[in-house]
C-alpha cells in the first residue's frame, strides 16, 4: 500500500520554509525523520541525514525513511548533536522542537563541525533569547524569524546565516530587549507575539507581586530590577 506524503506540523512547515531548494541538510533531533521526509518529498531537498542520539528514536527514522523508499537520499545516523555532520557535506542544519538552551548547547558543543554550513534554521520550544544570544556571540547573523500559535502552543523559527555581521539585525542601544524579544518579531507585532508576550507581562507582574513580599536581599532587589526592566519593555511593545 502506497502511503500518503509525509504531512508536517506548521511550526516544521515554517522551518521548511526557510530550506534552499536543492540544498543539502542535516535535521537534529529529527523525530521518524519526518521533516527530511518531507523536504525530499516535495523535491526541496537533495539528500539529508536525519540525526537521533538514542536508537529507539533512530529507528523509528529509519523505519519511516525505508517505508517511502527513502534510504538512497535520506541516510539516519546515530550521534550527540552535531556529531552527525563528521564525514557529511551539508548546507544547512535544522534543530527543532527542543528548549533554547538545549538548542544553543547543541551548537556550542558542535560549533567546530559548522565550517562548511551555510544556513541554521532553528526552531526552540521556549527561550529563544538563549538561540540569538548564541548566534550573535558566534559570528551568525539573525536574518529572518518568525512566530506562531499551533495547538494552543506560541513556537518561534529563526533563520541564521554568516552572509552579514552579527551586529546588523539589531539596534545597538536596543540589544538586550531585541534579543530577549526579537528584532523581527518586535516590528512585526503579530497576533501571537502580543499573544505570547501579554502573558509573560502577566507572569512577570505576579512574580514581582510574590518577590516584593520577600526578604530585602542585594540578590532579590537584583531580580525585581530586572524584571521590572522587562516589563517596562513590554509595555512599550504592547500598547
Amino acid at each position: 500500500m502506497d502511503l500518503k506524503p509525509q504531512d508536517l506540523s506548521d511550526r516544521l512547515k515554517v522551518v521548511v520554509r526557510y530550506i534552499p531548494k536543492g540544498s543539502r541538510i542535516a535535521d537534529i533531533g529529527s523525530d521518524h525523520a519526518k521533516l527530511p521526509c518531507y523536504a525530499v518529498e516535495n523535491d526541496i531537498v537533495s539528500y539529508a541525514v536525519a540525526g537521533e542520539v538514542n536508537q529507539g528514536p533512530l529507528a523509528s527514522a529509519k523505519k519511516n525513511i525505508q517505508s517511502r523508499g527513502l534510504e538512497h537520499v535520506i541516510s539516519p545516523k546515530l550521534g550527540n548533536g552535531l556529531e552527525v555532520l563528521e564525514e557529511e557535506e551539508i548546507d544547512v542544519v535544522t534543530i527543532a522542537g527542543m528548549g533554547g538552551p538545549l538548542i544553543m548547547n547543541i551548537l556550542e558543543q558542535g560549533k567546530a563541525r559548522l565550517g562548511g554550513v551555510k544556513r541554521l534554521v532553528l526552531q526552540p520550544n521556549v527561550a529563544c533569547d538563549h538561540i540569538r544570544k548564541w548566534l550573535y556571540e558566534n559570528g551568525w547573523s539573525l536574518d529572518d524569524e518568525q512566530i506562531l500559535e499551533e495547538d494552543g502552543h506560541i513556537y518561534e523559527v529563526v533563520l541564521a546565516t554568516k552572509e552579514r555581521p552579527p551586529e546588523s539585525a539589531y539596534t545597538p542601544s536596543q540589544l538586550e530587549k531585541e534579543m530577549w524579544l526579537g528584532p523581527y518579531l518586535m516590528k512585526r507585532k503579530d497576533q501571537a507575539f502580543n499573544m505570547k508576550w501579554t502573558k509573560e507581562k502577566e507572569q512577570l507582574t505576579n512574580v514581582l507581586e510574590q518577590l516584593s513580599k520577600g526578604e530585602h536581599t542585594p540578590a532579590l532587589v537584583e531580580k525585581k530590577e530586572k524584571i521590572k526592566r522587562y516589563l517596562s519593555w513590554l509595555e512599550e511593545e504592547l500598547q
